[in-house]
């Protein structure tokens, strides 16, 4: 099966409903193997253009992951980019602001960390927290300092929501590409995902009661991912919903939508001046003497 970028694409303008949006598609590939070819293909390709991306030097481009607990953020992002060279990629987690960061507007600890021209930044988690878990809980929001008509619940999130697509149109007409990524996982899959944490030993870790607290507010994520889904998927900074039961079909899904959006930028390794021609020419000398 080919995987089309567009079957996951939130139309600008959409009106999503999460419970009509799949959580599984049919498997691409028939077995491991198969599975593992196509993924290593994905990864290879994507190599070779994070280096033209790197060399180019005109764009940067910023990949956002958002989903529930144990949705497969961290495993599809290391899967994906493991074969991305280091030097032209970081990749960012976002948890509970800090106090510094609550001095600020909800956009400045991660605008720190916008990538530059010719990399590629990551985002685990993002500034979208501010309009899905502080919604969800707005004792957070109460909080953070802002003044009672700063923080109406009436007006905030259509006003963080306009902030937000405003940073991004502002990212898009200055070179910077974002493309985000939210893995729609069931609660069931969660449900076994939480499980199996806690029968393997080497999962443990990943597994904490708040984890167990926050399956109570499902409804409630679910109707802000759609509401955000829905105010902040546009034409040049567009939301993808990915099917995430399948941790191999998600990240085949990922890659295949970092490649289709790295290929549309328009990209060419530099072409070298007579001035640097006649240079590595007198290189070329030194170095047969």
């Amino acid at each position: 099966m080919k995987i089309n970028s567009k079957d996951y694409r939130v139309r600008p303008g959409a009106k999503v409903k999460l419970n009509k949006w799949p959580t599984t598609v049919k498997p691409f590939c028939k077995s491991k193997k198969r599975y593992q070819k196509l993924l290593e293909e994905h990864v290879e390709q994507l190599s070779s253009l994070q280096q033209l991306h790197y060399a180019s030097n005109r764009y940067a481009l910023l990949l956002i992951f958002q989903g529930m607990d144990a949705a497969g953020k961290d495993g599809a992002i290391r899967h994906v980019m493991s074969g991305v060279n280091p030097q032209g990629c970081e990749v960012f987690s976002f948890k509970q602001p800090s106090a510094e960061e609550l001095e600020h507007d909800f956009l400045w600890r991660t605008n720190r960390h916008l990538p530059e021209r010719g990399r590629i930044g990551i985002f685990n988690r993002s500034y979208y927290e501010e309009v899905l878990v502080v919604r969800v809980h707005p004792e957070i929001l109460r909080s953070q300092g802002l003044s009672e008509e700063l923080r109406d619940e009436k007006t905030i999130w259509k006003e963080r929501y306009c902030s937000i697509v405003d940073l991004e149109n502002h990212l898009q007409r200055n070179g910077t590409k974002v493309i985000k990524f939210f893995l729609h996982l069931s609660k069931d899959e969660q449900r076994r995902r939480f499980l199996e944490r806690i029968d393997e030993p080497d999962k443990n870790w990943k597994f904490s009661l708040a984890d167990i607290h926050e399956r109570k507010y499902w409804k409630h994520y679910m109707k802000a991912y759609e509401d955000c889904l829905n105010a902040t998927s546009t034409q040049h900074a567009p939301w993808f919903v990915i099917p995430a039961d399948d941790k191999e079909n998600a990240r085949l899904i990922v890659s295949r939508i970092v490649l289709d959006e790295l290929n549309e930028l328009k990209m060419a390794y530099p072409k070298a001046t007579a001035k640097r021609r006649l240079e590595l020419k007198s290189i070329r000398k030194l170095l047969t003497k």
